[in-house]
């Protein structure tokens, strides 16, 4: 167990959340017996990173959580695939086919990709296959199912009750023109299947019904069972009082729609959620990320190239602050997870509590010593031409044969990442530099040099043979030029690695051979 003391004193965000949400909810929470948090997913789109984002952050807060307090915990995951499909997204198939179908239920929708009964259910079954990927402990919950199956039936009729209480909420947030078709109850078109964003004509409390104008004709359906749909923001309370959610954390853009969802779950009896609402992710270019654009990286192609950790590692950090998510960031949040797991084995208890790995691994990080960086390691994938985890390892064993794979699962799974990492992203994009006469002069006189140096010698000795070389070939008042100029020639990069480390591991004759090789 932590030390009361350490928990008391930690910033680390999931416990500032976690100690907010058990100061605001103290009392529901005691009556219940249970903490309740809630994920929101539109499934209007692929799953993309920000949705993996907002369950794994939850996720943390119910490990902050599990130290604090001993209750039981449940995170649901909700889908709302009730919702009208509104486009079309730019990155699936069969755009034709949605087209067709727009304004429909994401659960009513065809599937494009033909392998689901709906749009709505493939992108669910995506979600819940990489959730349980990550082995995240979530419970899925369909708006289809919770409104045709009656669920939320009790709920709604606290919303028809208190219908025009919540048009006095709305209506002051909405243009003068949808003022005028604005309804909390969106109806099941009979005839399309369409969601509907039309004028309620009269509401029938006691029958639990709508009137509507559909397209001039005088309608009326019962709110029950899903022959409506609750207008988002409004559907939103009520999810959480029905469902009895304690916290939901959501992007920056919805703060406005939490505002009004709160006034709302005041209104017909219950107090709103905690809330946490952080920043949104940004593509390369500074855009959002969106599910129907499909821009920025993928969680597939995260995972194509780093592990699970180093995902849920950037997700920790600086949650309030915008985070640019596209491939080029991918080495960097690989080293600092090996650097935080590096830290942590020189850190007392407090200390911990502050390193994003402990949240990561949930208290349990791994004890495994570093190798290499993974940068260094790329660098090592094109030095030694490796294209197999097997080839790369008996190149790494050469220099370091006292490692065995299977002390080490987390380099082990690095080698293997590095390869597809660089051959993806990396060798198409290079660009070696041609140097010029002197420039090659001074190259040569760095090969002359390594054949002074021997294998035996520390990286430090190697790298001050190397400032020397260089401070004696023009290099003098300008040693960043120096290194520079061995990266693009070398590695067709401004930037590279340490070069004393990197000869000491490479090798002195290889790297003599590969400088060679490259003046060719």
């Amino acid at each position: 167990m932590i030390k009361k003391e350490n928990l008391d004193k930690t910033s680390a965000w999931p416990f500032v959340e976690a100690k907010k949400l058990l100061h605001e909810r103290k009392s529901f929470i005691e009556k219940k017996g249970k903490i309740i948090l809630q994920t929101g997913y539109g499934p209007s789109g692929l799953p993309h990173i920000g949705t993996f984002g907002e369950v794994a952050r939850t996720s943390m807060m119910v490990n902050a959580l599990n130290q604090l307090i001993d209750f039981p915990t449940e995170i649901i995951t909700f889908s709302d695939d009730m919702d009208g499909l509104r486009k079309v997204p730019e990155n699936v198939p069969n755009q034709e086919l949605l087209q067709l179908n727009l304004h429909k239920p994401l659960s009513q929708v065809p599937d494009p990709f033909k392998k689901f009964t709906s749009f709505g259910e493939y992108n669910n079954e995506k979600l819940k296959v990489f959730l349980n990927n990550f082995n995240f402990k979530y419970t899925f919950k369909s708006s289809t199912s919770l409104y045709k199956s009656g669920f939320f039936n009790p709920t709604l009729q606290i919303i028809l009750d208190n219908y025009e209480s919540i048009l006095d909420v709305i209506m002051p947030t909405l243009g003068k023109e949808r003022q005028k078709t604005y309804s909390p109850f969106l109806p099941i078109c009979p005839d399309t299947n369409q969601v509907l964003e039309v004028p309620v004509l009269e509401i029938d409390k006691k029958k639990s019904k709508i009137i509507f104008n559909n397209n001039g004709k005088k309608l009326e359906k019962t709110i029950f069972d899903g022959n409506c749909k609750l207008q988002w923001k409004v559907d939103w309370a009520m999810r959480w009082y029905a469902l009895d959610i304690d916290f939901e954390m959501y992007g920056k853009d919805l703060i406005e729609s939490a505002i009004l969802s709160s006034k709302i779950i005041k209104l017909i009896g219950k107090k709103s959620p905690s809330g946490f609402a952080y920043e949104l992710f940004l593509d390369e270019k500074g855009e959002k990320i969106s599910k129907s654009k499909g821009n920025g990286i993928t969680i597939e192609q995260w995972l194509s190239y780093a592990s699970p950790e180093s995902l849920s590692l950037y997700m920790y950090q600086n949650p309030k602050r915008a985070k640019k998510l596209y491939k080029e960031i991918i080495p960097k949040a690989v080293d600092e997870y090996l650097d935080f797991i590096e830290k942590a084995k020189q850190q007392d208890e407090f200390e911990l509590l502050m390193n994003p790995v402990w949240h990561v691994h949930n208290g349990k990080i791994p004890r495994e010593t570093t190798i290499m960086t993974f940068s260094m390691l790329l660098t090592l994938v094109e030095a030694s031409n490796a294209n197999s985890k097997e080839l790369l390892w008996k190149f790494i064993k050469k220099y370091k044969p006292d490692i065995l794979e299977k002390n080490f699962p987390i380099f082990d799974s690095l080698v293997g990442y590095a390869i597809k990492y660089f051959n993806g992203e990396i060798k198409p994009k290079k660009k070696y530099k041609s140097p010029n006469e002197i420039e090659k002069l001074a190259l040569k006189a760095l090969v002359k040099t390594l054949e002074k140096c021997d294998d035996t010698m520390s990286p430090e000795a190697i790298q001050t043979l190397i400032y020397s070389t260089g401070k004696e070939n023009g290099y003098a008042d300008d040693l960043r030029n120096w290194f520079k100029l061995i990266y693009e020639v070398v590695f067709g990069d401004e930037n590279g690695p340490r070069m004393g480390f990197f000869i000491s591991f490479f090798g002195v004759k290889e790297t003599k051979e590969l400088i060679i090789n490259k003046l060719k």
